[in-house]
């Protein structure tokens, strides 16, 4: 199944979404120019290791060239493998478009980011002695989810379903997509590069807190940035 983003018309051209995804794929055709040690070492120094995070808040001077708190945000533009980062991306092109035309691009972008790092805090918070490191756009997009659910929550989405040489196109309630979007963070712990890293998997589980977390303070600032302001 392959969702498609619904056909609204969205007054500005969502420059932010595009530079987003754009920059995610830079970084992760990076990752695969690195070998195994050097990738974990890279996910050690960018990604968010919580027991690190732990120590940097307690005032612990940690040996780095990144300050711990930096990687709530770098760590957003790391994948741990093609399903992530593909994942990822679709859903940020889905709906990030419609987020940026209410908010506007400098909203946005400062509403995608702060998402991402207090869903990071979040998982933090639950775990705030692991050492596995925690990456990925997922939380930022649950974020951009919230917002979108919030602001446009009849909505639907074109699906294409490809039969043979055929196709079928129906549309989903969007909310279902958010269903299908925790699912999928369940398979991506089957599809990485080889390094152990916390991408939505962690000990067998999903990491629901940092997918909760994204979402939840999406809902809660998306209003504050003004998404309901011209609402109908």
């Amino acid at each position: 199944m392959v969702p498609l983003r619904d056909n609204n018309p969205t007054a500005i051209t969502p420059y932010v979404t595009y530079t987003l995804i754009v920059a995610n794929i830079a970084v992760f055709i990076y990752e695969l120019t690195l070998s195994g040690p050097q990738l974990e070492g890279f996910f050690q120094l960018f990604a968010v290791v919580p027991k690190q995070l732990s120590l940097s808040f307690s005032g612990y001077p940690l040996a780095q060239p990144v300050p711990e708190f930096w990687t709530l945000f770098t760590s957003q533009f790391l994948h741990a493998g093609f399903l992530h980062v593909g994942g990822n991306m679709l859903f940020l092109w889905i709906f990030g478009n419609n987020v940026e035309d209410k908010l506007g691009h400098v909203k946005f972008l400062i509403f995608y980011l702060a998402c991402g790092a207090l869903a990071a805090l979040t998982q933090w918070y639950f775990s705030p002695g692991s050492n596995i490191p925690s990456l990925g756009a997922s939380g930022a997009i649950a974020g951009v989810m919230g917002a979108y659910i919030l602001r446009f929550p009849n909505a639907e989405v074109l699906t294409l379903i490809p039969l043979g040489f055929f196709f079928w196109t129906f549309r989903v309630p969007a909310f279902f997509f958010l269903g299908f979007w925790f699912l999928q963070q369940a398979f991506y712990g089957f599809a990485n590069l080889g390094v152990a890293v916390n991408v939505g998997m962690e000990s067998g589980g999903i990491a629901y807190w940092a997918h909760a977390g994204g979402f939840v303070f999406g809902a809660i600032l998306g209003p504050l940035l003004g998404l309901l302001s011209d609402q109908d």
